[in-house]
């Protein structure tokens, strides 16, 4: 490091929890995965010989979602020899049992974009609207976890734009009970961040493994960026559910891994 210098620490999966030993570092988490630290200058008075070459300025310790890695911060008196982005890669990691994460983010990327890849098994859950067509094309379980991979296809020359996606636990036969009950579901993951398509759309979004009685049913809600934009619904039913595949984990073996925080994630056409 140099007081010239910010250096961007790039973890290969989600940061929990950033630990600087000695207050002769600065520096904060700027995005999920990425720390930014510099030497500390008190009232900016820190000459080139205010730290020595090569000297020690402590550890800094980073826990991610199933790894940790610890570095020594050596300073230098050379502003081009200081690391402006460091990419930590697994091979300086540890690993450790975290009962919060039963599969990082990174795992996740891999299995949708190895499920994105593969071929349509879903024959079933189609809907039309607005000159829109919507298909569910596999849902598979892996693990803790529901893979919902769908598509979108516009028919008309109006482009689609889309202002969100909206997963809802419904019931089946809307009634206007006042114990008719909606629950809204988040994604912990989705692998398509494009918002407007012209054509063609395909998209796999994470959901924690869930169950839920035969009257109810699984909607996603695909609303358009305009006040009076074309909303199209797939409605999953809980014997779909039950249909789901495994997908099995040794398709994934000897790929190349990339870990997701530099992918461009946008599905190729």
């Amino acid at each position: 490091m140099n007081k010239e210098v910010t250096t961007h620490i790039v973890m290969p999966e989600h940061i929990k929890m950033v630990d600087i030993s000695t207050p002769k570092i600065i520096g904060n988490q700027c995005t999920d995965n990425i720390v930014r630290i510099k030497p500390f200058q008190e009232n900016d008075s820190v000459q080139a010989g205010g730290y020595k070459d090569n000297e020690l300025l402590g550890t800094l310790t980073l826990i991610g979602e199933r790894h940790i890695a610890q570095y020594d911060i050596i300073y230098t008196q050379c502003s081009g020899k200081a690391a402006t982005i460091f990419e930590v890669p697994y091979s300086h990691t540890e690993s450790y049992i975290n009962p919060e994460v039963s599969m990082s983010m990174s795992e996740m990327a891999r299995y949708a974009w190895a499920i994105y890849g593969s071929g349509r098994k879903f024959n079933q859950i189609v809907s039309n609207a607005h000159g829109m067509r919507a298909v569910v094309n596999n849902i598979y379980a892996v693990g803790d976890y529901f893979f919902i991979d769908y598509s979108l296809r516009n028919k008309t020359k109006i482009p689609y734009d889309i202002e969100e996606l909206r997963v809802k636990l419904t019931d089946k036969k809307e009634t206007k009970a006042t114990n008719s009950q909606t629950i809204e579901l988040t994604p912990v993951y989705t692998l398509n961040h494009v918002r407007k398509f012209k054509k063609d759309y395909r998209n796999v979004l994470v959901l924690p493994k869930l169950t839920f009685p035969d009257e109810k049913v699984l909607r996603l809600e695909i609303s358009e960026n305009q006040i009076s934009g074309r909303v199209i619904v797939l409605t999953i039913e809980y014997e779909d559910i039950l249909n789901a595949d495994g997908f099995d984990s040794d398709i994934l073996k000897g790929t190349s891994y990339y870990p997701y925080y530099y992918i461009d994630y946008t599905p190729k056409p």
